[in-house]
């Protein structure tokens, strides 16, 4: 860990200058550019004082930050099969997130689980085949190359009328899945 780059960029967080700092810590504006560039290491209570004076405990200062997941993999995603489909979370974790995105498979002549309202907004883009979304009273197809975007206000589920399964990326926010 590169201490003083840390330091540095709290200081800018901040807004204080180097003089500010070390005038804070009764230190030299000199001491605290030697600290910055790794020229010097401070001893604990000063490291203490420097951190204090910018509003941050030792334990949040050396505590590591966890790296955000950008690019999931085929061997990360996690799949349920109940026979009728087949729903591949193509984000693991999601629900932690504003959208949870789903791959399905919709076996033929089979249908998803029915939802009941909630809160929210679902969308989805159909892969191949063909695919009927129930939504309140009313019935939607959406063919190969279409998608689909509805409010969860109302109880809703998607049918397979076909013989050939039907594939979609289904996006939820937020994830209730």
């Amino acid at each position: 860990m590169e201490l003083g780059n840390k330091i540095k960029e709290l200081r800018l967080q901040c807004d204080l200058t180097q003089e500010e700092l070390a005038d804070r810590c009764e230190l030299t504006k000199g001491y605290i550019s030697q600290l910055e560039n790794d020229l010097t290491s401070p001893s604990i209570a000063t490291l203490i004082d420097i951190l204090s004076a910018l509003g941050v405990t030792l334990k949040e200062f050396f505590a590591e930050e966890e790296e955000e997941k950008i690019v999931f993999k085929e061997e990360d995603f996690i799949e349920k099969d109940t026979g009728a489909f087949k729903q591949n979370w193509l984000v693991n974790n999601a629900q932690k997130n504003m959208m949870e995105p789903l791959l399905v498979e919709l076996m033929p002549t089979k249908r998803t689980e029915a939802d009941v309202p909630h809160e929210g907004e679902e969308f989805g883009f159909v892969l191949s085949g063909s695919i009927i979304i129930h939504h309140g009273n009313k019935k939607y197809r959406c063919n190969k190359g279409e998608s689909f975007y509805y409010s969860s206000s109302k109880g809703h589920f998607i049918e397979n009328p076909t013989d050939r399964v039907a594939k979609f990326l289904w996006i939820s926010s937020p994830p209730t899945f």
